[in-house]
């Protein structure tokens, strides 16, 4: 009689689900980084727009307004193909905020075009060096999961204090604190797409645009701060 027949049954249950759960997951992955790509570019797109235009910035009220009703507006329609024109309208919104940021480092300082170029390749080896680690690493970091929600909140409140009561130091040290919670948040979400944590690609994408928009700009506060030049 095999007494080991149960034990491997088990074993062979337990690979083939792992094996389905990697599957999924890098379907999701696939999905994810073809969306993400799409609308990185369709926000480029409207950044360029607005900084052509010369439109100004509709302010951290209104940015903000318009960010959580369209944020809340795809996380309701995920399942729907209307959840795709939904992310568009969110990322394509992002862009036209991001348009009279970029004109006003571009104006205000004479490498203002360095400046840029520079923060955008910051986050790009940041987005990599993340998305790289959390493919190849055998580590769980579904761990940082609670600490990121609370580090973001905690950053966020203290970015609105910063603005309001005009706090350059405070502003200084929430820009730090984004672009390490964004590098952290980007390597949580990766690992947790691949895992089958997040299997809805929608909410994945978003994710990972807010990492980078938010990546993007405090580098570029960051480089300006240290960097520019009049």
């Amino acid at each position: 009689m095999n007494t080991n027949k149960p034990a491997m049954q088990t074993y062979t249950s337990a690979a083939q689900q792992t094996g389905l759960r990697t599957e999924a997951g890098n379907k999701v992955l696939r999905n994810t980084y073809m969306l993400l790509s799409m609308t990185l570019l369709f926000s480029a797109a409207m950044a360029w727009v607005a900084a052509a235009a010369n439109w100004p910035y509709p302010g951290v009220m209104i940015t903000l307004v318009g960010y959580f009703g369209l944020l809340f507006l795809t996380t309701k329609l995920r399942n729907s193909v209307w959840g795709i024109a939904s992310i568009f309208a969110l990322t394509g919104f992002m862009g036209v905020t991001m348009g009279p940021i970029v004109n006003a480092y571009v104006n205000s300082f004479s490498n203002g075009n360095e400046l840029v170029m520079m923060a955008l390749g910051g986050t790009g080896i940041v987005f990599f060096s993340m998305s790289g680690v959390a493919l190849v690493s055998k580590r769980d970091f579904s761990w940082m999961g609670k600490g990121l929600m609370i580090g973001i909140l905690v950053a966020f409140v203290a970015g609105l204090g910063a603005y309001f009561f005009q706090m350059p130091a405070l502003s200084l040290a929430v820009s730090s604190m984004f672009i390490l919670l964004m590098a952290g948040l980007i390597l949580y979400q990766t690992q947790q797409i691949i895992q089958g944590g997040e299997t809805n690609y929608i909410m994945a994408t978003i994710t990972l645009f807010v990492s980078l928009y938010n990546l993007f700009t405090s580098m570029l506060h960051l480089l300006g701060v240290f960097g520019g030049e009049d």
